[in-house]
């Protein structure tokens, strides 16, 4: 059999191929006219896809770089902060806003759960001056309930911004920024747009631009004010990804394509998608004899955390899907190296590629001769039909 590499991977995600085209096309100077008509419509295109009415920021790093820039820009060294963490990309927000000086609280939950509101509300103080908080934690495949931190900070009437890294939740989870709250939601190029990575992205609310005004930590690259002050003009600060930045547009007119040109209905048919994929995963592992990792009621669909059977190294599952199917997958990270493995549905995917990485799982699953209670060619297949032909009829 040929070898055919298949991502499967909650970032990097497959490539769109019209953006592919888009980036080998994108012979353009930054700063001509071709460039600011080009920067200015992703732009905008990018708040009907955030769903919001809100700035939106484009920045040539890594979402990381997005987190950086959120921390620098809204505290100043010795604020209060409040990091809601429960799994690998949670401890980032911890580590990010003592780099720069803050005193954080930190309300953590072990891997493959959630907080509960009461212990956020419990850690909130009348100093809180931000609340950091991932959509989904990739890490452990967990959806955070973010519309009810927010509510929560509404009702506690705080003065405390919400920050929300949603660099897998963009496209995979319904997020409304203006009505929950949200002062900056963060997304990154790799994810949901089907691009490469180089590019992250921030909406941020009226609330956080008038909190950067008097805040004071140290920033000359990622200011956000500076950015907003060229964007406003159809250009960056600095010189741009002019080639995914190419590729975002032509990315974000594929999904708009998806819903005759209505990029708002285009977001939802991502997210849609997503979810499909993600329960038709789901009910495939289940009727394996697999157990997930995130609890019932919060599993992401950026990608689904599936434990192995008890003794087995998640690793031989990983590795048995590359080696016989050049497939990747991921297995845990941190704490979680060894103890499960992660299928992603973020992006490019669709019924297909999901029916093919069952199938695979399925042939590793009977060549390592793992223990489960149904070891059958099949078994996993039939339930993820059912679950498609559920969703979609």
């Amino acid at each position: 059999m040929i070898r055919k590499t298949r991502l499967y991977t909650p970032g990097p995600t497959p490539l769109l191929p019209a953006a592919q085209f888009a980036m080998a096309a994108a012979d353009i100077h930054h700063r001509t006219a071709e460039f600011r008509a080009l920067y200015t419509r992703v732009l905008a295109q990018l708040k009907d896809f955030v769903g919001t009415r809100n700035d939106v920021i484009i920045l040539a790093s890594s979402g990381t770089g997005a987190m950086e820039a959120s921390v620098s820009n809204l505290t100043s060294p010795g604020d209060r902060v409040l990091v809601l963490s429960a799994g690998k990309f949670g401890e980032r927000w911890t580590g990010i806003t003592k780099a720069f000086g803050c005193e954080v609280d930190v309300v953590s939950a072990p891997y493959g759960s959630t907080f509960s509101q009461d212990a956020v509300k419990a850690a909130l103080k009348l100093e809180t001056r931000v609340v950091f908080v991932q959509a989904t934690e990739s890490s452990t495949g967990v959806r955070h309930d973010v519309q009810a931190i927010g509510q929560l900070l509404k009702d506690q009437k705080s003065e405390a911004l919400l920050v929300v890294d949603a660099i897998t939740g963009i496209g995979t989870t319904p997020l409304d920024m203006d009505a929950w709250g949200i002062d900056v939601l963060i997304g990154g190029s790799q994810k949901a747009l089907m691009i490469p990575p180089g590019l992250s992205y921030l909406a941020v609310s009226q609330r956080a631009w008038d909190r950067m005004e008097g805040t004071y930590n140290p920033r000359y690259y990622f200011d956000l004010r500076k950015e907003r002050k060229n964007a406003a003009k159809g250009e960056s600060a600095y010189t741009p990804s002019v080639a995914l930045i190419a590729a975002m547009g032509a990315a974000l007119e594929y999904i708009a394509g998806q819903a005759d040109g209505n990029l708002v209905e285009g977001r939802k048919k991502l997210v849609d998608n997503a979810e499909t994929c993600a329960a038709m995963t789901r009910a495939a592992a289940t009727a394996m004899g697999l157990k997930l990792f995130a609890p019932k009621g919060f599993e992401a669909a950026a990608a689904t955390a599936i434990l192995p059977p008890e003794g087995v190294d998640s690793g031989l599952i990983v590795k048995g899907l590359r080696s016989k199917f050049a497939i990747i997958v991921t297995d845990g990270q941190g704490e979680m190296k060894g103890s499960l493995f992660r299928i992603a549905h973020i992006g490019y995917f669709d019924y297909l590629d999901t029916i093919a990485v069952i199938g695979a799982l399925e042939q590793v699953a009977v060549a390592l001769k793992l223990p489960l209670l149904n070891l059958a060619f099949g078994t996993g297949l039939i339930a993820a039909q059912k679950v498609f032909a559920e969703r979609t009829k």
